[in-house]
């Protein structure tokens, strides 16, 4: 619940007031900084937003103007932990990567991998999972190189269950059983990493397994509110017991999930799974209306999380994990120059001295050794002279670079908007159709419609209707205005593809996950793999590149 504007206002003076006259010489130290962080993540976690954000934006300030840099990582990563909570994903990444800057800069590498996953999770929360894989591998690697077994243990549970939402079961399975042992020091999170496993067995078709599983999880759990652990184990159950056909026990689980009030992007996968339940019971009116409840909490959903902010800061941060590589490179650079001038520099006393020996020992030489180091001294400035203008030239070619990197993101990030709308639209549709062929197929299946000619006529008809490509051609004609003829380049390049390959490479080159495109095409997920790996086989791509590389080159 939001507190009115005036009310945050007030607050706001308060603090003021009390950090410009100070009651005591505590408010200005180092213990009383890290107090307020650790009341303010306390307050987070009792999901008091509000008090928590004043807090940390005081500890913020302190920190900032002391140069307290550990105190300003710790609360301005935070700060975007708390919009995170709320689902505000945009300004959570702002404060992420104002965070990632003073870690790079000024702290440890521990610093960085803690920002890092965050940073990660961002990126699972949008589904873009390769990105959020990337990011919690770095995580991953860097407590790997610190020896820290808590922290390897977490990013490879992380690691685990971005496998578990990208489809790699067998993936997610070794992570997250190398995750286990090493967070036995940790039991809210050793429970989550269990959490982890027993989703993964409910993805493998285990259902019973799983739902035991997460019912003695339950059952074990001190604090449910803990990262939303709870909620997660009731998931587990509900989902295992629509998939063992028991829809009345998984209809009960949903409802105390509900009792719970959880957010609004916990409603969309409650909702999801009911019109899952009653799309198995056959109840088709109620699965449909559960269906329209997952759009709307969707659009809902894509307001708070202000998408066009989160991706405008999504680029600044891998700009600027850019910049880091180029700042690296140039310190490189530095050096090697430094070793080249001390060089020269030798050369030239070696020389001088030379010079002064000779002159020492024969006056006839005097002038010949004077025009000789003249001739010396004007080659070092004319190498002097080249060596700057190279420089000028590279600095020039490094802007030109840098300039049509961002104009390249930026016509990226815009074909990735419209390209999740038409998705969006794509996936709708095909939901509502594939329901509507299962209302028709059941209706064809009755003995008192089928003895009807009419009824059985307009039937097949709308199955008719239903098979048509109108859409397909609609789609096509969007999809190829939004990405530049790229189906042209695709069939001029590979003309041995079928309409049906291109169709499944489209919706590979809008970045789908394999659950989306099996979804829209009626397939298993195991199937969709299947088909990816025979197109990129048909395509004769090369062992080490993905098909959605190669189709993001063309």
């Amino acid at each position: 619940m939001k507190m009115p504007k005036n009310k945050i206002n007030i607050k706001i003076a308060i603090v003021l007031l009390y950090l410009f006259f100070g009651t005591s010489a505590t408010a200005n130290t180092i213990a009383h900084c890290d107090s307020l962080i650790k009341q303010g993540i306390d307050a987070m976690w009792k999901k008091d937003y509000v008090h928590s954000l004043e807090l940390l934006t005081e500890a913020r300030n302190l920190a900032e103007k002391n140069r307290w840099y550990k105190q300003l990582f710790l609360a301005t990563n935070n700060i975007g932990a708390n919009y995170y909570s709320r689902l505000d994903y945009g300004e959570a990444l702002n404060y992420y990567l104002e965070s990632y800057n003073i870690a790079v800069k000024e702290l440890e590498p521990t610093s960085e991998m803690v920002v890092l996953n965050n940073i990660a999770i961002l990126y699972s929360k949008e589904e873009n999972y390769e990105k959020a894989r990337l990011y919690f591998k770095k995580a991953y690697e860097i407590a790997k190189e610190n020896k820290d077994t808590i922290k390897i243990g977490l990013y490879a549970m992380n690691l685990g269950n971005v496998a578990n939402e990208s489809g790699n079961y067998t993936e997610a399975r070794r992570y997250i059983l190398e995750s286990i042992p090493l967070l036995k020091e940790a039991p809210e999170l050793a429970l989550m990493a269990q959490t982890g496993l027993a989703e993964n067995d409910l993805l493998l078709g285990h259902a019973t397994r799983a739902r035991e599983k997460a019912q003695s999880l339950y059952k074990e759990v001190n604090n449910l509110n803990f990262n939303d652990l709870g909620q997660s184990l009731l998931f587990v159950i509900a989902k295992a017991y629509s998939k063992e056909g028991n829809y009345t026990e998984a209809i009960n689980t949903i409802k105390t999930l509900l009792a719970n009030k959880p957010n609004l992007e916990a409603k969309k996968s409650i909702y999801e799974v009911y019109a899952d339940i009653y799309t198995r019971s056959k109840l088709y009116d109620r699965a449909l209306a559960y269906k329209d409840s997952v759009i709307r909490a969707e659009g809902e959903l894509n307001k708070i999380k202000n998408g066009r902010q989160f991706e405008n800061n999504r680029v600044k941060f891998e700009i600027q994990d850019y910049k880091n590589q180029i700042a690296i490179n140039e310190e490189k650079l530095s050096a090697e120059r430094k070793l080249f001038y001390y060089i020269i520099a030798v050369i030239i006393a070696i020389v001088t001295i030379i010079i002064l020996i000779l002159r020492n020992l024969s006056v006839k030489h005097k002038q010949k050794q004077l025009i000789a180091e003249s001739n010396q001294n004007a080659m070092a400035l004319e190498l002097e002279k080249e060596k700057n203008e190279n420089l000028l030239l590279e600095k020039q070619i490094k802007e030109r670079e840098t300039t049509a990197l961002l104009e390249q993101e930026r016509l990226k990030s815009e074909i990735e908007a419209r390209n999740r709308k038409l998705s969006a639209k794509a996936l709708y549709l095909s939901g509502r159709n594939e329901l509507i062929e299962e209302i028709l197929s059941s209706l064809s299946s009755t003995t008192e419609l089928a003895k009807n000619p009419s009824l059985s006529g307009h039937i097949k008809t709308l199955k008719s209707h239903l098979k048509t490509n109108d859409e397909w051609d609609s789609f096509i004609t969007h999809f190829e205005e939004v990405n530049n003829n790229f189906l042209n380049r695709l069939k001029e390049k590979h003309a041995n593809l079928t309409a049906n390959d291109v169709r499944f490479i489209a919706y590979i080159y809008m970045n789908l996950s394999t659950k989306e495109i099996a979804s829209m095409l009626n397939i298993t997920a195991e199937a969709c793999r299947k088909r990816k790996e025979r197109i990129a086989t048909k395509m004769q791509l090369p062992p080490n590149t993905t098909l959605y590389d190669y189709l993001s080159a063309i």
